[in-house]
């Protein structure tokens, strides 16, 4: 499968204090509009809810989480439900591509321009001290935002991110930096991303 997806071309993002690959478009086997409209359909979506400065708030975007493990973040206890045979192959060929393997994706559903995710960093103990996590991207193009926690000489990174691109961020990025997708204001269709992580016992 690697000499299948190796034609592919990677870029290294020049951040300080961050390892972050990105290909622009990799091969899942499948159309991406199709692929976008099956998780849509079968997946088992859940809002939850998260406590910001002591108020209960719905997530802004809909998840799901499977794989081997359970997983805690911002208060939140994800029990895994089993993996099915598409995210299987996405996985082998993600796996393939950026040669880490993962145990576990996180699944978030962006219904349209209202939804969105705050910044944060993926930093949980669970995940390990530099853990490697691949952002795979299905449906409408969504603009990534970066920003370091401690340098404030360094501007926010914009990166968009269109259907069918993965972003691998390992090393010290979950140290040093913080993600997330905002709201948008003009009009805009269904995203899925597959968050893929490797959840330590």
């Amino acid at each position: 499968m690697h000499d299948l997806l190796s034609d592919f071309e990677i870029e290294r993002l020049p951040l300080p204090d961050a390892d972050l690959l990105f290909w622009r478009q990799v091969d899942l086997g499948h159309s991406y509009n199709s692929l976008l409209q099956e998780l849509i359909d079968a997946s088992d979506w859940r809002q939850e809810e998260i406590t910001v400065y002591g108020k209960p708030y719905l997530q802004p975007r809909l998840s799901a989480w499977h794989g081997d493990l359970s997983y805690s973040y911002s208060g939140i206890r994800l029990e895994p439900l089993p993996w099915t045979p598409t995210q299987l192959d996405l996985k082998a060929r993600v796996e393939a591509l950026t040669e880490h393997p993962f145990n576990s994706v996180l699944l978030n559903y962006y219904r349209d321009q209202r939804d969105g995710m705050g910044m944060h960093s993926d930093d949980e103990r669970e995940l390990g001290p530099q853990p490697a996590i691949a952002s795979l991207s299905l449906g409408e193009e969504r603009t990534f935002l970066l920003k370091h926690k401690t340098r404030k000489d360094l501007k926010t990174v914009k990166l968009a991110l269109p259907g069918g691109s993965l972003l691998l961020m390992q090393g010290d990025t979950q140290q040093y930096w913080r993600h997330g997708i905002n709201k948008e204001r003009r009009p805009c269709g269904p995203r899925i991303n597959l968050t893929f992580r490797n959840i330590r016992t």
